[in-house]
C-alpha cells in the first residue's frame, strides 16, 4: 500500500504551531519548550529548510535541539527541573484531592515521562 504525501505547506503549518507553543512554554510552566522546538526542527525539515536553518540557528533554541538530534541528550538541570516540575504537579494534584483514579493516571504518566527523561544522555 502506497503512503499518502504530505504536502510541505502542511508540514510548515505544523512547524509554526509547534513553535507557537514553544513560546506559549516559556512563560507557562506547565508547557514544554524544548519539545515543541524539536518538533517544530522535525516539521520544518519535511517543509522549510529555510525555517529549519533559521531554527537551528536560534541561539537559544539551536543549541538544545543539535544536541538532541545528534545524540538524544537532555542537559542535567532540564532533567532536574523537568522531574521537579512534575513532583509539583503530582502535589497538586494530592492537595487538590482528586478522585483516586486521576491520581494514579497522572502517576503512571508521570513516572513513564520520568523514566524517559532519566534514561537519556545528558
Amino acid at each position: 500500500m502506497r503512503r499518502a504525501r504530505v504536502p510541505g505547506p502542511v508540514y510548515l503549518v505544523l512547524g509554526w504551531i509547534s513553535v507557537s507553543l514553544g513560546v506559549i512554554g516559556i512563560f507557562l510552566p506547565i508547557m514544554p519548550t524544548t519539545v515543541f522546538m524539536i518538533l517544530a526542527a522535525f516539521f520544518f525539515g519535511r517543509g522549510s529548510p529555510r525555517a529549519r536553518a533559521w531554527l537551528i540557528g536560534h541561539p537559544v533554541f539551536g543549541p538544545s535541539i543539535i544536541r538532541w538530534e545528534e545524540t538524544g541528550a537532555i542537559p542535567r538541570v532540564a532533567k532536574f527541573w523537568s522531574c521537579v516540575a512534575m513532583a509539583a504537579s503530582l502535589g497538586l494534584t494530592l492537595w487538590l484531592q482528586v478522585p483516586t483514579w486521576v491520581l494514579l493516571l497522572q502517576l503512571v504518566a508521570l513516572s513513564g515521562a520520568a523514566a524517559f527523561i532519566l534514561s537519556r544522555p545528558s
